[in-house]
């Protein structure tokens, strides 16, 4: 869909920090950050032999907690060769006390926590681990499953947010949610509850993006209002439509009331795990494009960085916005794959879907000798082995601003000169 040039609508959708699948995904990160952090704190973060692996799945219910999993680590998360299941129950609890769960039917201090994890299999770390004594050891890390991933950039946002190079449905649909979760955190729309989800249809006139035609808003939201006045869909509609309105780019809103929904099947008081059952990993297209650029089918959230279902996305990514941003494209995908234990790619694709400024089999070329896509020169290339997943979680993982501390570190646009040079742009 993301090399239409013609007239289209295009939707996409994203959920809240407190949908049930995005309170697992925080849950599993936040594991993930914790033994990631030891290591740094044991000076071991760099060493592909001794660092941690994690693969934590999270499952939650009414007022029930299960964090499940391989994991490999050193103290104090795993004493003796046995998982310290309090600390990880104190870091469940305390994730979903951040979101803001304080219902009877789910509670950061009311729920459940069991805690499953175990010891990673020897079968795959022997694949996994770099093996010394054959040439750079760092290049030999092995990847951690076989799979496909993708990486996609466009340049639909870049009027309304400079660098994002993301697609415009699933972008604001983040939008909407992410600002609708500050007002509620800071008390300016104190009766909005954590669960909600939203949907954006974009409306493409010669490929480009130029108004949202539905707008969809599902927000939990408490009983009664401060009058005693139970809330009806009109009442949650009037409370945030302002917000909503601010969170598109002026002249987007939907014109028609019937074009921008809240709540359309009712009230949505009972929410997030109480109300719905929820998983690690069940929102993949949340977490990338929108459906807008493929995706090879592997979750991110919980996993390290030895699980190329989550570095290789981060490095497509990387590649694909840096391609850009150079100015060699206007849409780039890219895809790679590989088999596990490997550390070379089975495969790597550059599409610029017909908008590339450049030689497409030039770029092709020159690209794996710009960067390396072996795994451990993933991780060291984007400074992956560091505790910044958990904020990754909830609002997609993609087209965020790079930070101080390394979070978000495969947005950042530093190979835009050495791909402009190579080009002699």
């Amino acid at each position: 869909m993301s090399s239409q040039s013609g007239n289209f609508l295009f939707t996409s959708e994203s959920v809240s920090e407190g949908h049930p699948d995005k309170v697992c995904d925080q849950i599993s990160d936040a594991v993930l950050d914790a033994f990631l952090a030891n290591d740094q704190k044991l000076g071991i973060a760099d060493d592909t032999l001794a660092n941690s692996r994690v693969a934590c799945e999270t499952l939650t219910t009414t007022q029930k907690i299960v964090v499940a999993g391989e994991v490999r680590g050193a103290d104090p998360l795993i004493q003796s060769g046995v998982i310290n299941r309090e600390i990880i129950a104190d870091i469940a609890r305390g994730v979903v006390k951040d979101i803001g769960y304080e219902q009877d039917g789910f509670s950061w201090h009311g729920a459940d926590v069991e805690v499953l994890l175990h010891g990673q299999s020897a079968d795959i770390a022997q694949g996994v681990n770099a093996k010394k004594g054959k040439g750079n050891q760092g290049d030999q890390e092995g990847a951690g499953d076989q799979g496909l991933m993708f990486g996609y950039a466009c340049r639909e946002t870049e009027v309304y947010e400079k660098n994002s190079f993301m697609p415009a449905p699933i972008y604001f649909s983040h939008r909407i949610l992410s600002d609708l979760a500050d007002a509620r955190h800071s008390g300016k729309l104190k009766d909005l509850l954590p669960d909600s989800k939203s949907q954006v249809t974009v409306k493409y006139e010669n490929g480009k993006p130029v108004g949202c035609t539905k707008v969809v808003v599902s927000t939990q939201h408490a009983d009664r209002n401060g009058k005693g006045k139970s809330y009806s869909s009109n009442m949650i509609k009037e409370m945030i439509r302002s917000c909503v309105e601010k969170s598109l780019p002026k002249g987007w809103m939907p014109k028609k009331a019937s074009d921008f929904l809240v709540n359309p099947t009712g009230r949505f008081v009972t929410g997030g795990p109480d109300g719905d059952c929820g998983l690690t990993g069940r929102k993949i297209i949340v977490d990338t494009y929108g459906g807008y650029a493929p995706h090879g089918g592997g979750a991110f959230s919980g996993k390290d960085l030895s699980k190329v279902d989550r570095s290789a996305a981060y490095a497509t990514r990387y590649l694909a916005k840096n391609i850009v941003a150079a100015g060699l494209a206007d849409r780039c995908l890219i895809q790679v794959a590989y088999a596990i234990g490997v550390a070379d790619p089975m495969s790597v694709l550059i599409d610029c879907q017909g908008t590339a400024n450049v030689d497409d089999k030039k770029l092709a070329k020159i690209l794996p000798d710009i960067f390396s896509l072996r795994p451990t020169a993933i991780r060291r290339h984007l400074g992956l082995n560091k505790p910044i997943y958990q904020r990754t979680a909830a609002y997609g993982h993609f087209g965020r601003k790079p930070q101080r501390d390394g979070g978000f570190s495969w947005e950042k646009i530093d190979l835009v000169p050495e791909l402009k040079n190579a080009f002699n742009l």
